[in-house]
């Protein structure tokens, strides 16, 4: 209940409320006492509404009407009008008599409101109101309206080429053109979405430039999840916007700088800080990996302000329809577009598009599972497996539940290092590392190939994960460190939790400034945002069903860098079939038994598995990426697959009767049999074996009636497969070499 005697008393509303309770004027009375509210409002953003100064009430126009609040600046020039109404109407009934008191003011920026709900409008700018959580600040509208008076068309300041759109990235400058014109249009909120490694942040840097010379912001936000990346801004910007005043908030309980242009601030501390500013703090905000900040806890910090919000992510958001993705992802994804209110990005740059313009470096996969990870439906463990008398006493009284009624117990691959670890599982991993690194690896197929050595970011799922990896590996590479004492691999985690590494920033830093750690295993702290162009090497020992986390992922080690043409990834879980090779997700979590999957519960403790395991032979391939950026073939495979539909696409434009297709369809196997030497297919293949076993060059020619016509036939089929036409060579074809293809 409102108290009517302590807060109209220093207000003029005071007098009307009692004249209409007196009166018995509901529709009055109702509308008194929302300028009670409005007065409260005002008293929240810093206005003071008893000074006559800054607010006035039933301030006299000159055309004999009576705005119910008009605002002024400290120099008494007028700012805004506010208009009152009853709660019990519409606050679109004020919107017409709103744009009319602003026009015979003279003021740009309307506000209506009945004490609960806030409209807004730019007569200049908005067609329609709309709504916003508190009444500009005086400062705030002030700020507004002096950049407003002296505002220009953005796409009339070049973009600074130093900073983006140049040396042939061309898509950053496309992007800004995109989003300033839908600026211009009106639109408030746009969607960046942009591959990792294509200069989002530099994009985004060059996009305030603008906007701030054309006056249409000045001052801005940027937004990211986490305190690195917020660090990692911020020297992006002091590089690119050396005149452009930008700072980091630190920690929560730091007020804004207001004479600052650009606020860095993460999640954490925005959603601690917003309530102390007006709606019209920030002309403008960018937010960084905007499919994870969108939702839940955050939005609402987000909401708060009125400022133009583009959202960056590399994130395809075009693909919550499809039936593979993850209901996380799908519900992230379809958030995302929600919040921007789009169906499709403002402006899309896809990591195969960078690749093909050569601004992202492509990449391989090895693929080498345990036996024990291999096992897709799960894999057996019997008690006598167990070394029971080395287990502690919790660990013992867990197995002993899980054996209880049970023997062996079949454990999902999902749950290695969640629920149980295998220590020789990671040791495995290590190894093959190590020896893959050194000595390549030749596929069945015959084709070698070797990683190249340099920086690795290994991917885990726990910290005591993380940490045994890095012990592990520290010790495999123990002949490459300069001294006992240095670490070659490291680990970072960040949980939001206990778990944290406190010194996760320095480490960081180290890996990439730095020769040592050679080695970085992450827990959730590299795996997105993290720039090191010199990253050679991702190691997945972590598995993933979400797609969005996944493509962070992998993104990490696309960047250019000096003498980089290429990064490899390590898959020992099986992730690159999941994502790449479009598989189905499999089952989760813990422990899988014939009944079922357990009823979730409390997190236990890990328990320790001491069975044996190994690289499986069978799981070893090298995989080659197509252009889309997924896992494709081996590149012989490739130009296997790539011959034959050229040849059935020459095919298919020509008559032949089926004794000539015979002799076509085999000719359409040598070719395929010898894709990786072969450039052309001349006649005198056919006395070659196989082909000799079947009549050979005379029964083609007699096929094909005549020489002439044969030649004929192959000269244009080598023109469509190869891009030449064979040479006949007199009695019957081209020169023979002295060894046939097999």
């Amino acid at each position: 209940m409102v108290d009517i005697g302590s807060c109209v008393a220093e207000s003029s509303a005071h007098a009307r409320t009692v004249r209409a309770t007196t009166e018995g004027d509901e529709e009055v009375t109702n509308e008194a006492f929302a300028r009670i509210k409005i007065d409260k409002l005002l008293r929240d953003t810093d206005w003071h509404p008893t000074d006559g100064i800054s607010v006035r009430y039933e301030y006299l126009l000159e055309d004999g009407g009576r705005a119910d609040y008009a605002l002024f600046d400290r120099q008494g020039r007028a700012l805004a009008v506010l208009e009152a109404k009853s709660t019990s109407v519409s606050l679109s009934g004020g919107e017409t008599q709103g744009r009319r008191y602003a026009d015979v003011l003279d003021v740009p920026f309307i506000f209506l409101s009945n004490g609960e709900e806030i409209w807004f409008c730019d007569k200049g700018q908005d067609a329609h109101y709309r709504r916003v959580e508190t009444v500009f600040s005086q400062d705030d509208l002030a700020r507004r309206k002096a950049a407003r008076d002296i505002r220009r068309s953005p796409l009339d300041v070049p973009i600074d080429s130093r900073i983006a759109g140049g040396g042939g990235r061309l898509h950053q400058s496309e992007c800004i053109e995109a989003v300033c014109r839908e600026i211009i249009n009106g639109r408030r909120k746009m969607l960046v979405e942009m591959a990792t490694g294509t200069g989002k942040t530099r994009t985004a840097a060059a996009l305030l430039k603008r906007l701030f010379e054309a006056n249409w912001a000045t001052r801005a936000l940027f937004v990211v999840d986490r305190n690195t990346l917020a660090i990692q801004a911020e020297d992006t910007f002091a590089e690119h916007l050396p005149h452009l005043p930008c700072y980091r908030v630190p920690r929560t309980g730091r007020r804004f700088q207001d004479e600052k242009r650009v606020t860095i601030v993460t999640l954490q501390t925005l959603v601690n800080e917003y309530e102390k500013y007006s709606s019209g703090y920030f002309d403008l905000i960018v937010i960084d990996e905007c499919h994870r900040s969108i939702y839940g806890q955050w939005r609402r910090a987000l909401d708060h302000f009125d400022g133009i919000k583009v959202g960056l992510t590399a994130t395809p958001c075009v693909m919550q329809d499809a039936p593979e993705v993850d209901d996380e992802d799908r519900a992230a994804i379809r958030d995302t577009l929600r919040f921007f209110e789009v169906n499709r990005p403002t402006y899309s740059y896809r990591m195969s598009e960078a690749i093909a313009d050569g601004h992202l470096v492509p990449y391989e996969i090895y693929r080498a599972m345990t036996a024990r990870t291999a096992a897709t439906d799960g894999f057996s463990v019997a008690r006598s497996d167990i070394d029971w008398a080395a287990l502690d006493a919790p660990t013992r009284a867990e197995l002993e539940r899980l054996f209880a009624d049970r023997d062996p117990i079949i454990v999902d691959p999902s749950a290695l290092e969640r629920k149980f670890t295998i220590p020789e599982r990671n040791r495995a991993m290590v190894r093959e590392f190590r020896e893959v690194l050194e000595n390549g690896y030749t596929g069945p197929n015959g084709v070698r190939r070797a990683p190249d050595w340099g920086k690795t970011i290994v991917f885990a799922v726990t910290k005591r994960h993380a940490e045994t990896l890095a012990r592990m590996f520290d010790d495999v590479f123990a002949d490459k460190k300069p001294s006992p004492t240095t670490r070659y691999a490291d680990f970072v985690v960040s949980g939001m939790g206990p778990d944290d590494s406190v010194d996760g920033p320095a480490k960081i830093k180290r890996f990439k400034k730095e020769d040592f750690p050679h080695i970085l295993v992450s827990v959730n702290m590299l795996d997105t945002g993290f720039d090191c162009p010199e990253v050679r090497n991702l190691v997945m020992a972590r598995f993933t069903h979400s797609s969005i986390l996944y493509q962070q992922m992998r993104g990490r080690g696309t960047r250019l860098a000096p003498g980089k043409d290429r990064f490899t990834m390590w898959d020992f879980t099986g992730v690159t079939l999941r994502h790449g090779d479009d598989e189905t997700p499999g089952e989760g979590d813990a422990v899988v038994v014939r009944e079922g999957r357990p009823p979730a519960g409390p997190a236990r403790r890990l328990l320790t598995l001491d069975v044996h395991d190994e690289i499986d032979p069978t799981t070893r391939e090298w995989v080659t990426i197509d252009e889309t950026g997924h896992a494709f073939m081996d590149v012989d495979e490739a130009r296997v697959e790539a011959l034959g539909g050229v040849f059935e696409t020459w095919l298919n434009g020509q008559v032949f009767n089926s004794d000539q297709l015979r002799v076509l369809h085999l000719v359409k196997e040598q070719i395929k049999a010898n894709a990786a030497e072969l450039t052309v297919f001349d006649s005198w293949r056919f006395d070659a074996p196989p082909l000799s076993m079947n009549g050979g060059f005379e029964r083609a020619r007699a096929v094909f009636g005549g020489e002439a016509e044969l030649e004929r036939i192959l000269s244009s089929m080598n023109e469509a497969v190869f891009g030449i036409a064979s040479q006949a060579a007199p009695g019957g074809g081209a020169t023979r070499p002295d060894k046939p293809l097999n």
